[in-house]
């Protein structure tokens, strides 16, 4: 009881102002929760603000294209979110007539809609007692109370929920929710927490035991692999351009890109051209092939880092279903190609 009084008196001290909590209308809580996961405050706001103003409410969305949604969300990356959001809005305004489930049980069924967002919105919205474990609980209560539980575990989160529900009050369960995630935001942050005006640092074990620094514990290590990316920025005799639709499973489904080769290392202008012939991959004749000068071209991703080249091909004649370069950023793209688009090809 005095951790949970302790962390709701800080909170209502120092809580940041954000409009999803000024709301228990699930749809802005909803949207807010998807935008956030893998993502920044900082960063989700201005997204949060384009969405609700382009789609005030689950309707709005549901009737969008998804092209919209994926040009709304360009950016914010993990685009498999954008797209389960619109799937999601389509299903509560189409199936469920504009409802959105109103417990943690049938949140659950929601897809895009995990443990944790179920939780946030169950208690958010409907004021249902249920812990929300996030990154930021995981690191508050793994510090204070010294659990050394392996947190890429699946079993651990059970041992951090049941903790969070014994220590929150059952009657305000979405204020608990939201302090505990504001302190590990704000205060109990992941590296050099400022430990000497914290109001939990009479009781902080970890504090005690000088174990900050190796709390919360995570083992697991993501494999990092490697990927070389090989656009083909196409120029007919107009200046137009092609670009395809990314139709695969994975990273940037349903984005558009150039015209794209992949090869197992850094690619070479003469096996470049090889592989142009080999593949059939340009119709007209090719007059000039040169490397452009991109300034980032290693683009980091969360289990994949992909080292991408943009290739200026000049051609003869005009190219078909060739679009002029200032209709280009009307697509949807992953936000790499879209930073070269503005910095290279707008005139």
């Amino acid at each position: 009881m005095e951790f949970s009084n302790s962390l709701i008196r800080w909170y209502l001290q120092n809580k940041r102002d954000l409009p999803w909590r000024n709301t228990i209308d699930p749809y802005p809580i909803w949207l807010s929760e998807i935008i956030l996961q893998q993502t920044r405050v900082a960063q989700g706001m201005p997204y949060f603000y384009a969405f609700t103003e382009a789609f005030p409410t689950v309707f709005d969305l549901a009737k969008a294209s998804e092209q919209e949604v994926l040009k709304l969300w360009q950016g914010l990356g993990y685009y498999s979110r954008a797209r389960n959001l619109h799937k999601t809005a389509q299903y509560i305004a189409f199936e469920l007539e504009g409802k959105f489930p109103n417990n943690y049980k049938d949140l659950l069924s929601l897809k895009g809609v995990g443990d944790y967002t179920a939780s946030a919105i169950a208690s958010f919205s409907y004021n249902e007692a249920v812990p929300v474990v996030d990154g930021n609980v995981f690191r508050v209560l793994s510090r204070v109370f010294d659990i050394d539980a392996d947190i890429s575990q699946p079993a651990s989160r059970k041992i951090f929920q049941q903790l969070a529900l014994e220590l929150m009050p059952k009657h305000t369960p979405a204020v608990f929710n939201q302090a505990i995630m504001e302190f590990g935001a704000l205060q109990c942050v992941p590296k050099s927490p400022d430990c000497s005006v914290c109001v939990m640092n009479d009781g902080c074990l970890a504090l005690k035991l000088d174990k900050v620094n190796e709390l919360p514990v995570k083992l697991k290590k993501t494999k990092v692999r490697d990927r070389f990316f090989n656009y083909l920025v196409i120029q007919d005799e107009h200046g137009n351009t092609k670009i395809q639709q990314r139709i695969d499973k994975g990273i940037w489904h349903n984005l558009f890109e150039f015209p794209l080769i992949e090869s197992n290392a850094e690619i070479q202008l003469e096996d470049l051209i090889e592989k142009i012939s080999d593949d059939l991959m340009v119709e007209n004749e090719i007059i000039a092939i040169a490397e452009m000068n991109a300034n980032d071209k290693t683009h980091k991703l969360s289990h994949q880092k992909l080292h991408i080249k943009f290739w200026k091909v000049e051609v003869q004649g005009l190219i078909s279903g060739g679009i002029d370069n200032s209709f280009l950023k009307t697509f949807p793209f992953p936000i790499v190609i879209y930073n070269f688009i503005e910095k290279f090809l707008e005139h």
